[in-house]
């Protein structure tokens, strides 16, 4: 991305990064707006895999805490936004330790994982009417560029993001990023990031409807595009059909896929179809990947990887496997039940089967499918309100002629959030 039109672009107050809109529409004032808050979670993600390979599990207890201030008074409002994260592990050593899709704590030279983690952030903030410019260590949460806050700490990004919804309807984004902190870890840029810089934007066609497109360019890993469309059809007040659209195209740079031995271009969508009626909903999905390599994303660039946050993928068929490899069709048949209907509200369970073919790896072709199952319970008052209990399983199976594409096995996550509200 040209730094020069990234910079009008932001004198010119066009393009934001997306955030919470209520980040900057209050006017209560810099105290009387401000908010703290807290989460408690407990984490526990085991993998028991086929085929020899050893088994992984880690757990622990993480605390993060959120702070948000308001805005001075003025034309240009001023704030202070922070969060402060500490964790403890209670398991996760022996060897056990150390897999690239739990990364609980890091380990250190001669791999022992660390017993404690704590980092703190901030960020300063201007408003000026709908815009928003942050600066500091941030948290983004876009198509390209989103960070991964499904382990027990989240990662975060050091640079400046800004945010307008000055056109109705509109949120059009740009930002620039030049450090990562590992999820795993308590310093500044532990993933040793050069730097990304990400434009784009949604628009909301109607309450029922969205399209969205960005852009990201990792510095020395790839240039990535990003459409998406959502929309829903209301049949009656208890049934709905909803219709979703999600395409990557990478353009990988050559000296990183030689590192990696793959190609240097891949393009990915998925397009899923959902029904809603009362407490069901039933999903069918289909997702394609095509070009002379796969869909990678996320990692850490200290470990050889992108560093495009561990949630960048937007795409229907993504639990344990992303079914993201170079050439794989997949599809997924998937049911979701809402107990409130019979009685207990907060309570839901989901089961899906994917099934993907046609993985190109190492000059072989294979297959893999999953199964996943997800039960969570989410109090609904009282003092526990919104703890959340979340239990999931995934059981996933790979041909053993593209085992160097993913590993197989049996996956077990249960975590525990309790949100407190401090002021």
């Amino acid at each position: 991305m040209n730094k020069a039109i990234s910079l009008a672009v932001v004198c010119a107050g066009v393009f934001s990064l997306e955030a919470h809109s209520d980040e900057f529409v209050s006017d209560k004032g810099f105290l009387e707006d401000s908010h703290l808050n807290a989460l408690v979670r407990n984490a526990y993600i085991s993998r028991d895999y086929r085929n020899g390979r050893q088994d992984k599990a880690e757990w622990g207890l993480g605390t993060i805490a959120n702070f948000q201030s308001g805005f001075s008074e003025g034309t240009v409002g001023f704030g202070i936004d922070g969060f402060a994260a500490s964790a403890i592990r209670l398991d996760g050593g022996g060897g056990k330790s150390g897999a690239n899709g739990i990364d609980f704590f890091k380990q250190d030279s001669s791999g022992h994982p660390a017993d404690t983690l704590s980092r703190v952030g901030t960020s300063i903030k201007l408003r000026y009417g709908e815009t928003l410019l942050q600066y500091g260590e941030l948290r983004p949460t876009l198509p390209v560029l989103n960070h991964d806050d499904s382990r027990l700490l989240p990662e975060s990004y050091t640079g400046w993001m800004l945010t307008s919804k000055a056109v109705p309807s509109m949120t059009l984004t740009t930002g620039h990023f030049s450090g990562e902190v590992r999820k795993s870890a308590t310093s500044r840029d532990s993933g040793r990031l050069k730097q990304i810089d990400v434009i784009g934007g949604q628009y909301d066609l109607s309450p029922t409807a969205t399209f969205s497109l960005y852009a990201s360019n990792v510095e020395d890993r790839l240039k990535r595009y990003y459409v998406g469309a959502s929309k829903t059809f209301l049949l009656s007040s208890q049934q709905s059909v909803s219709l979703d659209f999600n395409g990557y195209q990478s353009d990988i740079d050559k000296d990183f896929s030689d590192s990696l031995g793959t190609g240097t271009d891949n393009k990915i969508w998925s397009a899923a179809l959902t029904y809603s009626i009362g407490a069901h909903q039933f999903m069918l999905a289909h997702q394609r990947s095509s070009g002379d390599a796969g869909y990678i994303y996320g990692g850490y660039q200290s470990t050889g990887y992108v560093g495009d946050g561990g949630g960048s993928i937007f795409l229907s068929n993504s639990y344990w496997s992303d079914f993201n490899a170079e050439d794989e069709r997949s599809w997924q048949a998937a049911y979701t039940l809402d107990m409130k209907e019979y009685g207990v509200p907060g309570l839901s369970y989901r089961v899906a089967y994917v099934r993907g073919t046609d993985i190109h790896a190492e000059d072989n072709v294979g297959k893999e499918r999953e199964i996943f199952t997800q039960l969570q319970y989410v109090v609904q008052n009282g003092p526990m309100k919104d703890f959340k209990a979340k239990l999931r399983g995934s059981w996933l199976r790979v041909s053993n002629d593209v085992r160097s594409y993913n590993e197989d096995g049996n996956e077990i996550r249960l975590y525990l959030d309790y949100p407190v509200s401090i002021f």
